[in-house]
């Protein structure tokens, strides 16, 4: 065994175990503490981490079941609205078909007088045709000399003919 390695040699053997005993104080005293301290502070970090995260989560959900009662109430708001505006609209049609009815109504009264007022206006232009009518007729007849029976008669006649369409 000629390789240094591998020969076991007691001093070389007691530097080592004071050297990694020595390594091992030093580290303990600069390294382990510091390094304990961090990954006590790492888990402190992520327990408040996942604390924050559940709140948060609860708050979501309270956010979400508000939301939800929100959406609901605008729900039936807007159903409210829809039936009063529907109802809105029928009162309007309503409304808007009695005027329209008044209306018909007041322009049909207005013809009926207005044919009244033509129908009695032309009655009136018919007894005037009637009456000049007979004043042509009796001045024909006059004309020609009838005897008096005659006149007597023929007048007798228009007056009923006269008489009669008045009557009718």
């Amino acid at each position: 065994m000629d390789n240094p390695l591998v020969q076991i040699d007691p001093g070389l053997f007691i530097w080592t175990i004071i050297t990694f005993l020595i390594l091992l104080f030093a580290l303990k005293k600069f390294a382990w503490k510091p390094l304990i301290e961090a990954l006590e502070r790492r888990e402190t970090r992520i327990r408040q981490s996942l604390e924050d995260a559940e709140k948060a989560k609860e708050e979501l959900e309270q956010l979400q079941s508000k939301i939800e009662e929100i959406l609901a109430r605008a729900r039936a708001e807007s159903q409210a609205i829809l039936v009063e505006g529907k109802k809105m609209g029928e009162k309007v049609k309503d409304e808007i078909l009695k005027t329209a009815k008044e209306k018909a109504n007041a322009i049909v009264i207005s013809a009926e007088a207005e044919i009244e007022i033509k129908k009695e206006k032309a009655i009136a232009e018919i007894k005037v045709g009637v009456v000049d009518i007979s004043l042509k007729i009796a001045e024909k007849l006059l004309r020609r000399n009838l005897t008096k029976e005659d006149n007597i008669t023929l007048i007798d006649e228009s007056l009923k003919r006269m008489k009669t369409r008045y009557e009718a």
